[in-house]
């Protein structure tokens, strides 16, 4: 008996220790993002917060932002739900391949996606599209493109897995009731999936709304033309004007803090990311 109850202590406290490590690591990283946030809001202050929110540029910056993220967020979900649901659901020829050119706009950097994006609506389609009376480069199109591109894998990824994990048995019934293929997709399906959707707009829209590199390389830095807040913290901080840069970057911080943590409480029994 002692040596099984010793035995049993020795199995308890090991897994008491992988848990007390567990919990010490994820409360190490806490800390760390508290501090990182703190130690932005401690290089600013209230008043020059203020005199930002009042200024024009910075009305411009968050506009335009929102504006153009929430435009290829919702480009984004057009294309990402139709592929997301052909790539979970069917077996064709080049399916793995094709499914590894949406990781591509994830691994490369930024820039090199802008630079591609930039040889794509420049020189190559250039003045194709210029006939057509459609300009990308150095304009505020080009910002949204650049947008759409870089968030939309997330929610192609994303819905692609909300697609996969879902029990088939619920459709298969509505298949057997006389429900067609279309109206299975429309009334099982898509309910079945809505918290995974959800969850792949937000992690698009957040993606879209922190853009930089492929904007900054596709629609250029123009201020007050195609000035999102990331574009204008770089701006200012380029000129040393760090009070507004760094300002600027706090409100943005929070911005983005707030509205995910809204959608996040609101949507907590819906949305699983």
């Amino acid at each position: 008996m002692d040596l099984k109850h010793q035995s049993r202590s020795r199995t308890i406290f090991k897994k008491g220790l992988l848990f007390v490590f567990f919990w010490g690591i994820l409360l190490l990283i806490i800390l760390f993002f508290l501090l990182l946030i703190y130690s932005l809001v401690s290089y600013s202050n209230y008043e020059t917060v203020v005199n930002v929110l009042r200024d024009p540029e910075f009305h411009f910056a968050l506009k335009f932002t929102l504006g153009t993220s929430l435009l290829a967020t919702a480009l984004a979900t057009i294309v990402a739900l139709p592929c997301g649901y052909l790539l979970s659901r069917y077996r064709f020829p080049g399916r793995a391949f094709f499914d590894t050119l949406f990781d591509i706009p994830i691994i490369l950097p930024p820039l090199v996606s802008g630079i591609a994006l930039l040889i794509f609506f420049g020189p190559f389609l250039g003045e194709q599209l210029a006939r057509l009376g459609i300009k990308a480069v150095f304009s505020p199109l080009g910002v949204v493109i650049a947008q759409w591109f870089i968030a939309a894998p997330f929610a192609v990824k994303t819905f692609k897995h909300t697609f996969s994990s879902l029990d088939r048995r619920m459709e298969k019934v509505a298949r057997t009731l006389g429900f067609t293929p279309t109206m299975v997709f429309y009334r099982v399906t898509m309910p079945l999936a809505r918290n995974g959707i959800i969850g792949g707009i937000i992690m698009a829209w957040a993606r879209a709304l922190g853009e930089f590199g492929a904007t900054a390389m596709l629609a250029g830095i123009t201020r007050m033309k195609t000035e999102t807040l990331s574009v204008a913290v770089f701006l200012n901080m380029s000129i040393g004007d760090m009070k507004f840069a760094i300002a600027t970057a706090l409100v943005m911080l929070l911005i983005a803090l707030t509205l995910l943590v809204i959608l996040k409480v609101f949507l907590s029994d819906e949305v699983r990311v």
